[in-house]
Order: structure tokens, then sequence, then C-alpha cells
């Protein structure tokens, strides 16, 4: 089935959360012709599900003592040694004027009576400088204003139009998109520049915080038009997510970690403190160190409880003002959080890793960048630090416009004519049984026997198809992201940030690099050589 229709422009943004949307309003400023695609909805992504907030140093507002360069050594610590340090130092470095730009755009944050912004406190941080909205709000915000933005500044939006593949030209480069629309006709968006802004892959598991359209479309794609992966063992898993019955699926309402900066804490069934002793920081240690104690604290089954623990926020008096999104949801299944405990369990939350950038948005494909939760640019390595996802979204997706921008006026990118194009064929194994496995065996806690496991159950269970619908894409996206992990997680025999090996328990120098992935002609994910770890070294390794 060949394409039946045709747009153009200098540059097609997948997605429509915080980077996305940040990297076309920027190019649009600086008068490129863009056009944004996403397969659902403007507002369907996993930027309106983010509570916490936006970490980020403002000059002229902060903790006494806290800095830029505290919050670049926090974010360090939390990725457990695999962290880029330019990275870490460009984004959050670019952090305060990325926030004035969002608010200049319309984006309104919860103030103080004397008109400074309030500020709170998540786990890793060694200061309150999580600024947000609307309580715990905050991501709904964000996307308002940079929808309301995109709106008024005429930044043509195409809904219910999911990416299928790049369109490459005879010299390899990326030059648009094959598309299916709403119908399942195919089209075919060409530009000389296309960035993908596709967020995770939460719908690998069973239960997690990411809504339905988080299928690793963006990571799949990109690994099919050559470019490499890294990082991608990494999935951090959300301590406190509410607990609402043994087997929940999809979408489990978020208890964001700003419950906790303000007071809450970890209890078993017996009223046991579950942080106790287990690291420095307690309740507010990095996510990681919270869901694997979790997770180590529920085997116990104290209590005869073995799938939740508890999140004590009785302390806190004004939770339906201060926390309105949490109180709703704890409120819809029958718990009041001022005289009950919350449920809670971990589940599948952010991707640390994914298609190699640079804070630019480059790849090592000519024509392609990438940035937001898709991209791994060194900010997050092992293990993600709080409310730094919204931070890199916007700082990195402004860089990335003005990448496009410099890389067309350079020539580096330029109008080709692209290779008639088709809808390719890729392997698709069973979503359900995929999720069940990756939550048995490579959610906390692997070791190489489950892994195997799951690597022989897609074997046998994958099949070829074409992918012919939004469906058919999506389950191809999980399933080459699921062998993706599945390669990278084996080969880690050690247990470092949010990569925990039953098998191998101690961190190990010798693994203090990252692994990249790159696809085989027949759509297998295999490691790459980890020396070519700079994407400038990549360009054209497939």
């Amino acid at each position: 089935m060949t394409a039946r229709w045709e747009a153009r422009a200098d540059l097609i943004v997948v997605g429509t959360g915080v980077a996305g949307l940040t990297a076309a309003l920027r190019a649009r400023e600086l008068g490129l012709r863009v056009l944004v695609v996403t397969k659902a909805a403007g507002d369907d992504g996993n930027t309106r599900w983010a509570q916490g907030g936006v970490a980020v140093v403002m000059e002229d507002q902060h903790d006494p003592g806290d800095s830029v360069a505290r919050h670049i050594d926090d974010t360090l610590t939390a990725g457990a040694g695999l962290c880029d340090d330019a990275a870490v130092t460009a984004i959050i470095t670019d952090g305060p004027a990325a926030v004035a730009r969002l608010r200049e755009r319309g984006a309104m944050f919860d103030a103080r009576p004397d008109g400074l912004l309030e500020r709170t406190r998540e786990g890793g941080h060694s200061a309150f400088r999580v600024v947000h909205a609307g309580g715990d709000a905050t991501g709904a915000e964000v996307e308002r204003a940079l929808l309301k933005a995109t709106v008024d500044g005429r930044v043509p939006l195409l809904e219910n139009h999911v990416a299928v593949d790049a369109v490459k030209t005879p010299l390899g480069a990326v030059g648009g998109l094959l598309v299916l629309d709403g119908n399942g006709v195919p089209g075919v968006l060409t530009a000389p520049a296309v960035l993908l802004a596709t967020g995770g892959l939460g719908q690998m598991y069973q239960a997690t915080s990411n809504p339905s359209v988080a299928t690793g479309d963006g990571l799949a794609l990109a690994l099919r038009a050559g470019a490499l992966a890294a990082d991608v063992e990494f999935i951090q898993f959300h301590p406190t997510v509410l607990y609402t019955g043994r087997g929940a699926r999809g979408r489990c309402p978020l208890v964001t970690e700003a419950v906790r900066g303000e007071g809450a804490v970890l209890v078993d069934a017996t009223g046991a403190r579950v942080m106790k002793g287990v690291h420095p920081l307690e309740d507010l240690a990095p996510r990681d160190v919270v869901a694997a104690a979790i997770t180590r604290h529920m085997a116990l089954e104290p209590g005869g409880v073995d799938d939740h623990v508890f999140l004590d926020a009785t302390s806190l008096h004004d939770m339906a003002s201060r926390f309105p999104t949490v109180y709703a949801a704890c409120a819809s299944v029958g718990i009041d959080p001022a005289v009950d405990p919350i449920p809670v369990a971990p589940a599948a939350h952010f991707a640390c890793g994914g298609v190699v950038s640079t804070v630019d948005g480059r790849t090592g494909v000519t024509g392609l960048y990438a940035v937001g939760e898709v991209a791994r640019t060194g900010l997050h390595g092992a293990n993600r630090l709080a409310s730094n996802s919204l931070l890199e979204g916007l700082v990195c997706g402004t860089r990335a416009a003005d990448a496009v921008a410099s890389d067309l006026a350079l020539g580096l990118i330029a109008p080709a004519r692209a290779v008639e194009p088709s809808l390719p064929t890729a392997p698709v194994a069973d979503r359900d049984l995929l999720q069940r496995v990756m939550s048995r065996y490579a959610a906390i806690g692997r070791d190489a026997e489950g892994l195997a496991v799951v690597g022989s159950v897609l074997d046998v269970s994958t099949v070829d198809k074409q992918l012919e619908s939004r469906e058919l894409v999506e389950d191809a996206a999980l399933t080459t992201a699921a062998r993706a992990l599945i390669a990278a997680a084996q080969e880690r025999t050690e247990s470092r940030g949010c990569h925990v090996r039953t098998d191998f328990t101690a961190r190990s120098t010798t693994w203090q690099r990252s692994q990249l992935v790159r696809l085989t002609p027949t759509g297998q994910p295999v490691l790459a050589d980890p020396v070519l770890a700079d994407p400038a070294l990549v360009e054209g390794v497939a």
C-alpha cells in the first residue's frame, strides 16, 4: 500500500507534549514552516498527567544555599554514574530561561502572597526547588498553555495521524514521514527535518502511570531509520501509584512525590516505616531506591499484604487544596487521605533511555531529531531525578528548533526527493502477552532466567505484519522496545539505578558505561559497539 496524499513543511514535529510543542513554537518564531502530528488528540500525551512540577533554580527565588550547581549535583547523584556531565550542565543551566519563556507563553504557576513562586521538594532533591501549578496539576497547565500558544501562533496540528515510518532520501537521510490518517489512509509528510517528541513506553507493562498512547512508537521508528538507542534497560518505576486492587491494568492514578516532600511517609500494613534505615533521605530518597525498597518490603508480606504499602498523609491538613488531583483520585475509590493511609505500589513511569541524541536533538541520522522522553541526551543516566522531565522538554525542545534552523541555514539538511514509501513490515507480538511477561520478569528485580523467559516468549509469539493500522504500529513498537530492553538487561550483569538484577546485586565499575542498541535488517534489536556513544560518531550505523 503506497501513500495517497502528501503535505510539505520545513519541520515535522511528532508529538504534542511539552517537548514537541515547545519545539514547534520556537521553530515558528524562527520562521520555519512547521507541521505538528499526533496519533490522538492534542492533549492526550504524557505531559498533562505530570503532577509534581518543574525542577529549576531561579536566580531571584530559591532556598538559601541552593544553586544551579547543587541541582546538577543532585541530578548526577540520581543518575547513578551514567549521566553525561556536559548534557546535565547544559540542560540544568538553561532551565531558568526555559521556565521564563513558558511563563511568557501563558503558563500560570502557583505563587505565594508576595508574588514569588511556591516551591516544593521531591525525592533526590537537596532543596525546595520544584515549582508547580494547580497544586498537583502542573502538566495539565503546561499542556494548556502550550496548546493555546500553538493555536494562537497558527501552528498547524494534524490530530489522529499516526507516524508509521521515516521516509528516506536516496542518500539515506530522513526526508519526511509516512503516516496513517484516522481512517487508515496512508500519506506522506515531506520535510528536510523530522523531530520525534513521542514520549515513553509505559504501556509495555500491565500497570503504569502513562496514558494509552505511550507505546514507544518514536523509539521503534528511529531504530528502523538507522538511529541508535541507549540506556533502554533503565525504566523508572514511580514508587507511589494509587493501588486500586490486585491485577490493575493500564494507566493508574499517580500520587505525586511532592506529597512525601511535604511530610507524608510510607508505612506497611502494620504501620511500620518502609524507608526507615534504608537511605539517609528515607522517604525522599531517589525514586529507584524507594521503588526497590517497596518491592522488597512487599515480598515480606507484612500484615499479610504482599501487593501494596501505604502512604500516610494524615498529617497534611490541606490535601484537598494542595493536592487536588491526588485527593480526587483517592475519593473516587473511597479513600479520605485526611483519615486513611493511601494504598500505593510502584508502577512503570519513565524511560530513562531512548534514541541517542545531543541536547540539541540531533541524532546520528541526517534529518532526524529527537527530544523529550523518547530521546537519550544523557541527562537521566540510570535513574531520573524527579521533575527533571518537564524541564528537559522545555530546554531541549527550544534547542532542537534552533538546531534545525541552523542546519537548514548551513545546508546540512535540505529538501530532497524522498524514496517513494510503502507501509513497512515489522515483528509484532500479542500486547497482552507482552505486558504480562514484561511485568513478571522485566520490571523491578530481574534475573537471567526470567529475562530469558521473556526473550523466548517474544520469539515464539512474534509474527511479521504490515503496519497498516495504528494498533499494529503500536504493537510493533512495543515489541521492538521490549526486545531492546531485554537485550540490554541481559548483558548488564549488575544492579544500577532503575536496573535491579537479583542475581547481580552489586554495582560494578566495569558497567559504568551505556549500552547502545541498533536494529538488524530483520527488525531484531541487538547490542551495538559501546564505544560509539557520541551521536556525531554513529551516523550511518544501522
